[in-house]
């Protein structure tokens, strides 16, 4: 592949990456609420999420999905329902964030943490339609396999977003040291984190497609 190929695809992939999606906000939220070593385990599963999207494009997933009405519909009611889920389970706990910082409670364990952010981001309906409608752009049929070349622009767009929504996830992070000084103020972010996390879940079950 050409130098001018992969800079294309990274600038286009640029633009979606750094405007908060369900991706960075979900992010964002774990890291205000358990701080940067989660935030940093939630991006790197939304960015493996977001490898097996590509993966999939490459076997005719995505451009079905960028051109049915119902398999859209099907991805993004399944993400923002998990979304809803999973806030409403932070807002159960929230009074137990405080103590986990004291060590009275077990903190979420790394797995479930990645889990999770797998789940947001494989059903990130923004990051389908962007590798079913736009990474197929950046291929040059003449060159190598194509499922080559996809397999390394999908590298580059995990990337990139590894560095941006960790970026976003680890300033939240460190926002999270100074509310956790006074236990209370803690399970205020809590409760306001779960309601971001709902709130998001149902904005992306309202979000349609330009079609």
């Amino acid at each position: 592949m050409s130098a001018h190929q992969i800079i294309g695809f990274a600038l286009a992939a640029l633009v979606i990456i750094v405007v908060p999606g369900p991706s960075v906000l979900f992010a964002v939220s774990r890291g205000v609420a358990l701080g940067p070593r989660a935030a940093l385990a939630t991006t790197a599963g939304n960015t493996a999420g977001a490898l097996l999207l590509a993966w999939l494009v490459s076997a005719g997933l995505g451009g079905i999905i960028a051109t049915s009405l119902t398999a859209f519909t099907i991805v993004k009611l399944a993400g923002a329902a998990y979304l809803v889920f999973l806030g409403v389970q932070m807002w159960r706990h929230r009074g137990d964030l405080p103590a986990a910082l004291a060590g009275g409670v077990e903190r979420i364990p790394t797995r479930r943490i990645v889990r999770d952010g797998f789940v947001v981001g494989v059903t990130n309906p923004k990051v389908v339609v962007f590798f079913g409608a736009v990474l197929p752009q950046f291929v040059d049929r003449d060159g190598a396999p194509v499922w080559l070349q996809m397999g390394l622009l999908s590298l580059v767009f995990a990337a990139i977003a590894m560095v941006s929504d960790g970026a976003w996830g680890v300033a939240a992070g460190t926002a999270q040291r100074w509310f956790a000084r006074r236990p209370q103020r803690l399970v205020h972010v809590g409760g306001a984190g779960a309601f971001a996390v709902m709130a998001l879940g149902v904005k992306l079950a309202l979000t349609g497609r330009d079609d």
